[in-house]
This record gives structure tokens, sequence and C-alpha cells, in this order.
């Protein structure tokens, strides 16, 4: 049975951020809140979990999967930065941007793009989100919640409950999100590319 949690979006109660971190640690899928939309996340080196994540969003391994990391810090540890991609994730970071950069030997192989190697990271600046990171002590595995045949990302936490009601063992519920994805930039290349506008303004870093 999916578990619903009533958080406070500003003042997160500790206890279920705790309760939540033992379902993430236990194999569990949580649809939480983030700056931008909600998401379904999973821990990061879990394969049983990873795959039911992607049965549910319906998507392959050509699909990136999404780090939501703590800090840039942590950004370093699972993709290489150099000066100049790390003054504009300076700029950007905490905020709803995704950025595609190359994964480090820390990504599993399964979860970076099975032919670029890899990998979308993102710090995103919502204090539940924040809050069980802290806990888990790790970034969080996720992806955007816009289930099959959808075309907007699901927004009210109890409409999650509805649709994905024995799918998930989590939904938080921290208020209604938006329904605008983060903005993706790709840093692979000699320089920024806009891959999908969203919530983040690209303005803010020069593009």
């Amino acid at each position: 049975m999916t578990q619903f949690f009533q958080v406070h979006p500003d003042n997160p109660q500790l206890r279920l951020i705790k309760q939540a971190a033992q379902i993430i640690q236990g194999g569990g899928i949580v649809a939480l809140p983030t700056d931008s939309c909600y998401a379904l996340v999973c821990q990061l080196d879990d394969k049983a979990a990873v795959d039911k994540l992607r049965r549910i969003r319906g998507i392959d391994e050509r699909h990136h999967l999404t780090l939501l990391c703590r800090d840039l810090s942590e950004i370093a540890v699972y993709a290489r930065v150099d000066n100049k991609q790390f003054r504009l994730l300076k700029a950007a970071t905490p905020g709803p941007y995704t950025f595609i950069l190359e994964a480090t030997r820390e990504v599993p192989r399964r979860l970076s793009h099975p032919s670029r190697k890899t990998i979308g990271l993102r710090v995103p600046q919502n204090p539940i989100t924040e809050l069980l990171m802290a806990e888990l002590g790790q970034p969080l595995l996720g992806t955007t919640l816009i289930l099959p045949g959808d075309d907007e990302p699901l927004t009210d936490p109890e409409i999650v409950l509805e649709r994905l009601c024995k799918q998930v063992d989590l939904v938080i519920d921290g208020g209604a999100c938006s329904l605008e994805p983060t903005t993706v930039v790709d840093l692979t290349g000699d320089e920024p590319e806009l891959v999908r506008t969203g919530r983040g303004d690209p303005a803010a870093l020069g593009l």
C-alpha cells in the first residue's frame, strides 16, 4: 500500500523525513515535490528500484535520469567539471536547472547514457528534498513525474496518489508544484547548449 505523508513545505517534520529516508533505503520509490515539478526518486545504487522507476515512467535506458545533488561539491563527484562549467553551475544552483555533464566512474554504468557516458545533474531548491538528501547523505536518482500518455507532469499530490497507488511506496504532499519541468542545459560541448526551456530562466546562464 502506498503511504501518504503531509509534510510542511517550509519546515518539514524531521520525523516524516526520517521515515521517507528509510523507505528509500529499503528500495522504495517516492514521489516528492521539487522546485519545478513533482519527481519520482529512488536510491542511486539500487538497480531494482531504478528499473521499477523506469517502468513506471515508461522510459528506457536512453532516457537520462537525473541525479539530485545537495551541492556543487557533490556534483563534482559524479561529473567531470572544468572551471568554465563550474562558474555556470555556481550561477544557477540551487535552482530549477538540469545540467548534462560527462559522468565519472562514480556513476553506475547503467545510469549514464549508454552511448555518450553522460549524466543529468541538478541541485534542487526545495526544503523537503534538501532535508531528505541530507538525511540520506547521498544524492537521489530522479525523473520528472510525467506518466505514460500524459503531456504534462502531475502537480497535485492527491492526484499523484490516485494515479500511482500501489505503484510507488510513498507520496510526499508538500503542496502543489509548478507544471514546468527544469530547464535542461548540455555542458558536454565547447559551448553550453539549451536542450529544453523550463522553469529556470536561460538568461541567468547567458543563453
